[in-house]
């Protein structure tokens, strides 16, 4: 779009940056900044205009941008090209996730090469490498708390290493995703050093404030993201002898976005792992942006404009490259991380769909699908070039934050349903053979939230020490159960590292130093070799669960209908056991896809007369496309298996 003030300011800009920039053949990057320009001028003159400093802190926007395309290499200038003309592209069945962490997967970068075959064989195409750059020994959260931005961590590698890893992994069609924390640094950072040290320039980049009077106007509305171990959102810092806001943890200090300084130190950082051959960026933190007294401090208006601004300027220099927001937030919300009033996705064009995740272990715990069906049904439609990675577990802890008025009209109370599911997990319901443990406990409220690894959840731990067969296939079905369903949902499913193969809990963490106060230490083990070689073993628990899921992936790739373009139509069924919907296509020789899950002990019956009304075809033999069997109706019912699934061709 032309707009006379915000062109007329460009020029200028260009003009100044001629000297650097000429002869550089820069022929797309001034078709996108051209088509650009007048949403990143607008937004940054909504955020920063008020500033005295804003055309010059726009000419640096500029300047990083053109800086940033120069150095973007040929190779991933053409794929860009071939993305900008297949703009969906990643909204085919075909992707399947796989996330992990470097050092505990595979001990660094050099050794993720001998992984890549394990990878392939399971049908892993999109691989999310979680926080790999450089942190403080014993206070790194996970990797989350950056101490350089532009340096890897030495015991996982160098950015040599990450470039072998990358040409690998572009010969095998398999995407990368990379983290940049984008709401905080670590404390050892070198801004915060410099803030220290008295820099007033850098004490600008946090939110940093010489006495309680402010930070306490904020606490009143701020909630406690980790209270057991981090209460409250301000740190004094000694040396400084000031405050400083940490949301996180107390060597976890909150940017200022309200310093445009600090918008452009990440737009750049962004780019540069762009440039590194990331596919995908993913986003830590997004809702947390942008800060304001009297308010939760999250998913305000303004973080989603940052996010909006940050995606524009990559659409300049780096356009094949996606975002991930990973705003776990409820749905009502979440869904704005993909862009509001806008058809195709503005902010970030894939969101984790936390809610659903959440659902999936309430299903399990009640052996009903009743909160699942109430849940989503609440999730919004997302945009048409927006898409959700869905999960059963990951790096992270199970929240359990679904909507209240949800949880009544399922006929549970709330506060005593939330607490039901924690005493499920944590193995103290009589019902339970799950052996989790509890997170982010708050002793205030008594809310808490959930600990564990897949298998140990599903209650494969307590099955192998009671040498249990029965009970080792029903927490093996439950697995492929709840796999069969991020599969079929619609968006891409990722796979958490270990869950391919039935992995533990692992209690090694409570005798490090630096991590046995944090249980989510219990589902980030180190990943077994041994183990993972017993997948081609017949017979054993890794072999089935391994094979089961590499089939079932096989079988999705197949399924056109399974590509996420909003074609899901929820059913209602009178078995409240079952969760059942189907999946379609406008596309020529695409099936429709009827899903069916059993989250009971016992098989369940399916009124399939019901369905037959909706225009099913469910008359004789009717294919199952997972088992590739077909499965004959010739009745009013069809029965499910206890803890089964059916992918029907009708």
């Amino acid at each position: 779009m032309y707009e006379q003030v915000s062109h007329s300011l460009l020029n200028d800009i260009l003009i100044k940056l001629e000297g650097e920039i000429k002869n550089k053949k820069l022929q797309h990057f001034y078709i996108r900044l051209g088509a650009n320009f007048y949403a990143i001028y607008s937004l940054f003159y909504f955020l920063y205009g008020q500033r005295a400093d804003f055309k010059d802190q726009l000419h640096q926007l500029v300047r990083i941008l053109a800086h940033s395309y120069i150095s973007r290499p040929q190779h991933l200038r053409n794929l860009d090209l071939e993305r900008e003309k297949d703009h969906t592209w990643f909204l085919r069945q075909e992707w399947v996730g796989y996330a992990l962490y470097c050092k505990e997967f595979a001990g660094d970068l050099h050794g993720m090469q001998t992984w890549l075959g394990y990878l392939q064989d399971l049908g892993i195409n999109l691989l999310h490498i979680m926080p790999i750059l450089d942190c403080p020994k014993g206070k790194s959260d996970g990797g989350y708390a950056v101490r350089d931005f532009r340096k890897i961590n030495p015991e996982i590698g160098t950015l040599d290493d990450l470039d072998d890893l990358v040409k690998n992994l572009k010969k095998r069609e398999i995407l990368l995703a990379l983290d940049v924390v984008v709401n905080h640094t670590s404390n050892e950072h070198a801004w915060a050093q410099k803030a220290k040290a008295g820099d007033p320039y850098y004490q600008d980049y946090y939110h940093v404030f010489d006495n309680r009077e402010i930070p306490d106007l904020y606490e009143e509305s701020m909630p406690e993201i980790f209270p057991e171990t981090s209460p409250g959102n301000f740190t004094k810092d000694e040396a400084m002898g000031k405050w400083v806001m940490t949301v996180f943890n107390d060597f976890q200090w909150d940017l200022n976005y309200k310093n445009p300084a600090v918008f452009i130190e990440m737009v750049d950082i962004i780019l540069f792992w762009a440039n590194r051959g990331a596919d995908i960026i993913r986003l830590d933190a997004v809702a947390f942006l942008w800060k304001k007294i009297g308010s939760t401090c999250q998913n305000e208006r303004e973080a989603h404009l940052i996010l909006q601004l940050m995606k524009d300027c990559c659409q300049v220099t780096a356009p094949g490259v996606l975002f991930i927001a990973e705003a776990i937030v409820a749905p009502v919300e979440v869904i704005k991380y993909f862009g509001e009033d806008a058809i195709n996705a503005k902010e970030c064009e894939i969101a984790y769909n936390a809610t659903f995740m959440a659902l999936l272990w309430e299903a399990v715990a009640t052996k009903k699908a009743t909160l699942l069906n109430l849940g989503i049904k609440s999730i919004p439609d997302k945009l048409e070039r927006a898409t959700w990675l869905n999960y059963v577990r990951c790096h992270d802890d199970i929240g359990l934050g679904f909507d209240d008025n949800d949880i009544r009209l399922a006929g549970y109370d709330p506060k005593l349903h939330r607490n039901f599911l924690v005493d499920y997990y944590t193995g103290k319901h009589a019902d339970s053979s799950a052996r989790g443990l509890a997170f982010g406990i708050n002793k205030k409220t008594g809310d808490a939230r959930i600990s564990g690894s897949l298998a140990s959840l599903a209650g494969l731990e307590v099955a192998l020490e009671n040498n249990d067969q029965a009970a080792i296939q029903k927490s093996i079905d439950t697995i492929l159960l709840l796999h069969s369903l991020i599969c079929a949902f619609g968006g891409i499913p990722l796979i958490y590292y270990g869950d391919a193969i039935g992995t533990l809990n692992d209690c090694s963490y409570l005798q490090d130093e630096y991590k046995q106060n944090d249980s989510r230490w219990v589902h980030r083990p180190a990943m077994d070799r041994k183990k993972a070689d017993l997948r081609n073993v017949q017979g054993t628990v890794e072999n089935h669960i391994f094979s089961g899921l590499k089939k079932m992936i096989a079988v999705r790739k197949e399924i056109c209908s399974f590509a996420d373009h909003n074609n899901r139509e929820l059913l209602e069924v009178d078995n409240p056991h079952l969760f059942v919907f189907s999946r379609f296509s406008n596309i020529n020789n695409c099936q429709r896809v009827l899903v069916i899950a059993n989250f009971d002990h016992a098989p369940q019956l399916l009124d399939v007369e019901h369905l037959r009304k909706k225009g099913f075809m469910l008359h004789g033999p009717v294919k199952e496309l997972y088992s590739g069997t077909n499965i004959n109706i010739d009745n009013q019912h069809l029965e499910i298996p206890a803890h089964g699934f059916y992918w029907l061709q009708t």
